[in-house]
């Protein structure tokens, strides 16, 4: 069997599985699930959540429970109206997560159903019990004929928690140099760090300091995604680099840097575009992503892939007003997008006008340009790696306040930094009425689609 499944939890449902496993007697339902199917194995992306009406119970207890089929079946209907894989459950409230004979039984008998009733060549079950972070758990996905072990729960919302399952390896024991690490926020965390994959999209000033700190902090992977190479003006910003660097792909000198500092870290360097569907599809295999580009056509696919994929993305923005040589202002920006937060569109820190030219054929950009019909691009922006990195810093201390959960509740979705006045502020926005990240909408978590995400892809 493949260890290589993740499932992905909306907080409120992790939490209302959570207050379940805690009932005294035995409880069961289904999960709706989207599906990625990416390059590090399989994410369930969990959706809805079902429970067996009680008067669907043949019998209950602490340690058993028998279901009429009237107990799942109008979920799978659900399922297959939603275009969702269905994931049965129940607890073990007496006991550890262990399946048992009876449960194996269990499963082969729903196999069959669940696959023809929902539409979906795929069966998956989980057994949970009350644990001390949450829940424990453990979990087989069968995706065909192909069995995955679910090794993996992430939980996305105001907090992220990374859960291991209950039959996994044994505890992660941080390497002493992070010694420091842990004292100030404990092993749990930093072996959480170990256990994420996490993408940067823009390797400049922002991201290149990203990733020099998630490579300290600890973090086991790392994807790293620019399409650009070294230029001489990049130097006093670029972390990694050097004047050897110049003319170098900015992902793999960065990459190169990170392989030098970290010992455990596992890096990987895509020289390409968010805006390319294949770059794109590889990023949907990130726990979290750092938005650190500055173009609005790849803000417009992060949008898009926090909501589609249940990744959350961590966006930074840096901005110098400055005329003739005159600073006037130093404005930063670190928005977060999970589910129910409000998108980069819906904030309006997306210029559409702006991402449709970017998206077009260099020669047809010049054309509509001299016609008016689309905004001049390729501006050269003042930027100081001081700013940059004040923003970076900001960004991955908001990965850390999510994993510890040591500030304000709720948590904010966004801060605002104006350097120039020594002034930071937070607000949160809700996603705007129908937009695609509306969880009214129903597209959050909906995984994999054709076209991808629901949109069409330029293809150069």
């Amino acid at each position: 069997m493949n260890d290589d499944a993740t499932i992905v939890l909306p907080a409120d449902i992790a939490n209302r599985l959570a207050t379940i496993t805690r009932e005294p007697l035995e409880t069961a339902g289904v999960l709706l699930a989207g599906v990625a199917r990416t390059e590090n194995g399989v994410r369930l992306l969990v959706r809805e959540l079902h429970l067996v009406p009680e008067d669907q119970y043949s019998d209950r207890r602490g340690d058993a429970l028998l279901v009429r089929s009237g107990g799942y079946v109008p979920a799978l209907a659900r399922a297959a109206e939603i275009g969702a894989v269905a994931l049965w459950f129940h607890t073990h409230p007496e006991g550890d997560p262990t399946p048992s004979s009876h449960d194996a039984s269990v499963d082969e008998q729903l196999d069959a159903p669940f696959r023809i009733r929902t539409g979906q060549d795929s069966y998956g079950s989980i057994v949970l019990s009350p644990g001390s972070d949450l829940f424990q758990y453990t979990g087989c996905f069968r995706d065909g004929n192909t069995r995955h072990a679910i090794g993996r729960a992430w939980v996305v919302g105001p907090r992220f928690r990374l859960l291991s399952a209950f039959d996994a390896s044994s505890a992660h024991q941080a390497p002493a140099l992070y010694d420091r690490q842990v004292r100030a926020f404990g092993g749990d965390v930093q072996a959480v760090l170990d256990g994420l994959t996490v993408a940067v999209i823009g390797c400049g000033g922002t991201g290149s300091a990203v990733v020099e700190q998630l490579a300290r902090l600890g973090v086991g992977s790392v994807l790293l995604v620019d399409p650009d190479t070294v230029e001489a003006t990049n130097l006093t910003r670029l972390y990694g680099s050097s004047p050897s660097s110049v003319g170098q792909p900015k992902a793999e000198v960065l990459a190169s840097h990170v392989a030098a500092i970290a010992l455990d870290v596992t890096v990987r360097s895509i020289v390409g575009r968010l805006t390319e569907q294949s770059v794109a599809q590889a990023v949907t295999a990130a726990d979290v992503v750092f938005g650190c580009t500055d173009d609005n056509a790849g803000r417009q696919v992060l949008s898009r892939l926090s909501t589609f994929y249940m990744v959350p993305v961590i966006d930074c923005g840096v901005l110098l007003d400055s005329t003739d040589g005159t600073l006037r202002g130093i404005y930063g920006r670190v928005t977060v997008m999970a589910p129910g937060y409000a998108c980069l569109i819906c904030r309006n820190r997306v210029d559409l006008a702006r991402a449709a030219a970017e998206l077009l054929d260099p020669e047809e950009r010049r054309q509509r340009q001299d016609e008016g019909y689309a905004p001049e691009l390729g501006r050269v922006e003042p930027a100081v790696v001081s700013y940059t990195s004040l923003v970076a810093s900001l960004a991955t201390a908001e990965l850390l306040e999510r994993l510890v959960g040591y500030g304000v509740t709720p948590a904010p979705s966004e801060i605002l930094v104006r350097a120039h006045d020594r002034e930071v502020s937070t607000n949160s926005r809700p996603p705007r009425d129908g937009h695609f990240c509306d969880p009214a909408a129903g597209l959050i978590g909906y995984g994999d689609t054709e076209p991808f995400m629901q949109v069409t892809w330029v293809q150069r």
